[in-house]
């Protein structure tokens, strides 16, 4: 059987100096090579999406990828697809840098200039470590998904307009619909899932920032399994500890609970860090809650505006939900849309804190009662998603008129 090999080489000369030689290679089918690192995790999504059976044995990564760094988009490729062996190709061959990119997941590393005896003999030894890990996972059956879980972001336009009560019922929605849920708390400074949920914690994901190497062991020790059923993933206690998550540990952290649950809810609450920036680039679905006032719209669309200035996301490719929501408004979700110039949620989530009080006060949001409106709201908004069943007959909160609303899973290109 042929081994499909995968190269990811931005330089065209370079890539056409390693297609040539990888096709002399024994049973070797070289694949059309990619340019950067968002095209070869996107690549490789597709591919697992179908079955784990159709991604390549062997990524050759070049170490002038980008522009995610060569170390950093062989952990991704590791965390997300395991059974996929990676080869560095590198002009560096120091104890230092071999040893970098074995604990990054690297099967193995070619020195350049390019020889045909070390790199075939480097391919077929990573072919042979791949096929032997499918079979071993009985031809990917216990893999999960190849591409990872679903990774959703809930940000806020501004404070208080309900983004952390949203990510919450989300990824409630979604644990109650049998579907392995993680929420993560990446409101660094303030963020309060905890206090909403009751709970003490030890563990936060700064516990996580400095490790090289997230094992399964390591992502369970640093989650707190709520009564519910969610695994949290919660914001340090000491706000100033937020500093600690850069951006590269966010990217490690999320493609670490992408590996291991269908479902990732993260808050990144309405102040832009770099773990929240690194969140909303990564997501399947990016959503911003806004409410129906001047204010907390002219937010929004700086926020959009600040994103795609920042070239983290773009504003059709970010999901606007309206929370307290009346009809008598003035301000509607179809003006909204026009003004931040993003996708619509269909579902706008009610205006009724008569019915949160309670549980937020008593810290006990997963016991909202299921009569709730706005509980309905946000349950009918997860199924919209796709993260959870949308309640038969539930309309509730939905706006007249939803034609702004779009498909939510961002399309890979």
């Amino acid at each position: 059987m042929p081994t499909r090999i995968l190269p990811a080489v931005a330089d065209p000369d370079a890539a056409r100096s390693l297609v040539s030689l990888l096709s002399q290679l024994p049973d070797a089918e070289p694949v059309p090579p990619v340019t950067d690192s968002t095209q070869l995790i996107d690549s490789l999504a597709r591919l697992a999406a179908e079955s784990v059976d159709e991604l390549p044995e062997v990524v050759v990564v070049h170490e002038r990828i980008g522009p995610v760094p060569a170390l950093e988009l062989i952990r991704e490729v590791a965390l997300r697809f395991p059974a996929v062996g990676v080869v560095l190709v590198t002009t560096d061959t120091s104890p230092g840098l071999f040893a970098a990119a074995m604990d990054s997941g690297a099967r193995g590393l070619v020195s350049l200039p390019l020889s045909y005896e070390e790199l075939s003999g480097r391919v077929q030894a990573v072919a042979q470590w791949s096929t032997g890990v499918r079979r071993h996972l009985g031809r990917g059956a216990d893999l999960f998904g190849g591409a990872g879980g679903t990774l959703v972001t809930v940000s806020g336009a501004k404070g208080g307009v309900g983004a952390t009560l949203t990510a919450v019922q989300l990824a409630l929605a979604a644990q109650a619909s049998g579907r392995g849920t993680a929420l993560v708390d990446l409101d660094l400074q303030t963020g309060d899932i905890a206090s909403y949920l009751d709970i003490q914690f030890r563990r936060s994901v700064v516990d996580l920032a400095t490790i090289s190497d997230i094992t399964p062991r390591v992502l369970a020790d640093a989650v707190f399994r709520h009564d519910t059923g969610l695994a949290l993933l919660l914001a340090p206690g000491e706000g100033e500890r937020g500093e600690e998550v850069t951006d590269r540990a966010a990217r490690q952290i999320l493609g670490a609970l992408r590996s291991r649950y269908e479902v990732v809810v993260v808050d990144c609450g309405a102040q832009l860090s770099g773990a929240g920036a690194t969140a909303v680039e990564l997501a399947d679905t990016a959503l911003l809650l806004t409410t129906p006032d001047v204010v907390a719209v002219r937010a929004a669309k700086r926020t959009v505006r600040m994103w795609d200035r920042l070239q983290i996301r773009k504003a059709e490719e970010t999901t606007v939900v309206v929370n307290r929501h009346t009809r008598g408004t003035e301000i509607q979700p179809q003006l909204i849309q026009r003004i931040t110039g993003t996708a619509l949620a269909g579902t706008a989530i009610p205006a009724n804190f008569k019915e949160l009080q309670g549980v937020v006060d008593a810290g006990r949001l997963h016991e909202l009662d299921g009569r709730s409106t706005v509980k309905q709201a946000l349950w009918s908004l997860a199924g919209e998603l796709g993260l959870a069943r949308a309640p038969e007959g539930s309309h509730r909160g939905r706006p007249h008129g939803d034609r702004g609303s779009v498909s939510f899973r961002r399309r890979k290109e």
